[in-house]
């Protein structure tokens, strides 16, 4: 594994380490004036495994829970032939913070980018790596991720339903090893109560150096907060870019998020102490998850001498909030491979995006400007290269939700809504921005935290309000000078979150809620970004045999 140095000193990082949670698949890339090419091998196929300690079917990778590391230098050619040995179920593979500049139908979005691979065919990723820093990829069909990633007590269904979900979160997984139903101790204690495949792996350090561990999460569900037993933690990356660095004892790490810490390590230790990762956002009776920070020489099965660490409450939003205020873009021209570039002043346009649940046909729908999402059965990428209208809906979505005075602090009132595949038209090299603003739920009194996810860019943060946003107060108090540079970004209970970005990157981009469930139920939004330009560029067949480019190509074929 690749690691960097501490960009704010001389002195490097002395080891690195990786804790994903939620066995979060990873990808390391390094900064290099030198690329390559790796060509790799992937077979996606069912296993019987016990990563809470309870056996149960997941979805594997050449045999292996969780998936292969991928570790990278910036610039590398990467090509990945996936085989899908899912007999009953297709398969895609996003790959999470890689922007795919000049590669679109490579992202990796099943309905979005390409079709689902089906079982038994094998498809071939082949994309560049822009940049150094923390990434990882993750299944984007249907409600594989949480199969990739147990989270909850879950099920593999062969009738036709792939995952059924039983209730709340009940083991996290760290590295893909968690703890349910199986005690702490007897993970610590070396007692063989337990399946060794959900035995905690430690974390291995030396007294008086410093390490990075890089941190991410690809929950289903739920928030996460992260700690280290009397370790403060610096935070030096967020989603792939530095930020300037400031040290927690804890921090918040969203679905769909990942960062760096340096940890000092102490010069007299003589024990172990805990790592903890915590339910944040939801009222959750799940135990937190634990591994050991071992110092050697150390026994690593030593238990600590007190309790673990307590985690800030679940719905102390205050805490949440002061920590996402702290994180600024580093600012330092001469690193190698690094060109932070604060956002343009104006913008083009401006998209308000209201977060909200309706109801339509009698089922509960998440909806944005009173509209659910529904993805359709041709790839948008294709759809709009080949100019099959039919394919999508044509109709314009709105910038904003249709009544000025919503209140966001009380459920809907008219809590009709509709399903769209329709997309926003973007052209390209202009500034957008993108304002989500949260509301109260169906339900009195409820409103959830919502980390969302933008395709095929980074974006800036311009910051974060309370209420409802207006653009002649809000505006006016946006960070313009070091926002930093994101993929995924929180939106929290009765507020609002702005971002800005550049029209970039032609293709089609998903915007959306990373809580899975949210996205099925129809949270998120299409952007089509520089329709000329798709239509000129050349796109892999194989993303797109399927739906109505299916029926096109055989129809030439046939010719």
């Amino acid at each position: 594994m690749g690691f960097l140095p501490d960009p704010r000193s001389s002195r490097t990082s002395t080891g690195v380490a990786s804790l994903f949670l939620f066995c979060c698949l990873p990808i390391f890339l390094v900064q290099s004036s030198t690329a390559g090419v790796i060509d790799l091998k992937w077979t996606v196929e069912y296993m019987h495994w016990s990563p809470d300690c309870i056996e149960s079917v997941v979805i594997g990778i050449n045999g292996n829970f969780p998936g292969p590391t991928i570790t990278a230098t910036a610039g590398d050619l990467i090509n990945i032939e996936l085989t899908n040995h899912l007999h009953t179920e297709g398969v895609v593979i996003h790959w999470h913070g890689i922007t795919q500049k000049g590669t679109p139908w490579a992202d990796g979005t099943a309905s979005i980018s390409q079709c689902a691979i089906n079982a038994g065919e094998t498809f071939v990723y082949s994309f560049t790596v822009e940049k150094a820093g923390t990434f990882f990829y993750h299944g984007h069909y249907g409600m594989q991720r949480s199969a990739e990633c147990t989270q909850t007590r879950q099920e593999v269904d062969l009738s036709g339903v792939p995952i059924r979900f039983i209730g709340e979160p009940q083991a996290i997984l760290i590295n893909g090893r968690g703890q349910y139903a199986c005690s702490a101790a007897a993970h610590f204690d070396g007692k063989a109560v337990c399946s060794p495949k959900c035995k905690p792996e430690p974390l291995k350090v030396e007294p008086g150096k410093t390490y990075r561990i890089r941190l991410a999460s690809t929950t289903a569900l739920s928030s996460l907060n992260f700690m280290i037993q009397d370790h403060k933690l610096d935070v030096v990356e967020a989603d792939g870019n530095y930020v300037e660095r400031f040290s927690v004892d804890d921090l918040d790490i969203y679905s769909g998020e990942s960062y760096s810490v340096l940890l000092r390590t102490k010069e007299d230790a003589k024990g172990n102490y805990w790592i903890s990762i915590g339910v944040r956002g939801r009222d959750s009776d799940t135990p937190p998850a634990l591994t050991i920070l071992n110092y050697l020489p150390t026994e690593w099965e030593k238990h600590p001498n007190s309790a673990p660490p307590v985690h800030p409450k679940w719905n102390n939003y205050t805490h949440s909030k002061s920590f996402s205020n702290k994180i600024k873009a580093l600012n330092a021209p001469k690193l190698e491979g690094y060109n932070y570039k604060p956002p343009p002043e104006k913008q083009n346009r401006r998209i308000l995006l209201l977060n909200t649940q309706n109801t339509i046909k009698e089922r509960i729908k998440w909806t944005i400007n009173d509209i659910s999402l529904t993805l359709p059965s041709t790839p948008y990428l294709g759809a709009i290269k080949y100019s099959l209208d039919k394919a999508f809906d044509q109709q314009s979505l709105p910038d904003r939700y249709s009544n000025p005075d919503y209140d966001i602090m009380v459920p809907p009132l008219n809590t009709a809504a509709i399903s769209s595949s329709a997309v926003y038209n973007l052209p390209s090299d202009v500034t957008i921005d993108v304002v989500l603003q949260n509301a109260n739920m169906l339900k009195d009194d409820h409103c959830e935290i919502h980390p969302w996810h933008l395709h095929g860019h980074d974006f800036w943060v311009l910051g974060y309000g309370e209420g409802k946003f207006i653009d002649a107060e809000h505006e006016g108090k946006f960070n313009l000078v070091d926002p930093p540079l994101r993929n995924t970004v929180v939106v929290y209970p009765y507020g609002w979150t702005a971002l800005r970005f550049r029209t970039d990157n032609p293709g089609v981009w998903a915007f959306h809620c990373h809580i899975e469930p949210h996205l099925h139920m129809g949270m998120g939004v299409i952007f089509a970004e520089g329709i000329e330009e798709i239509k000129k560029m050349s796109i892999n067949k194989k993303a797109l045999v399927c739906g109505l480019t299916g029926e096109k190509f055989m129809d030439s074929y046939k010719e």
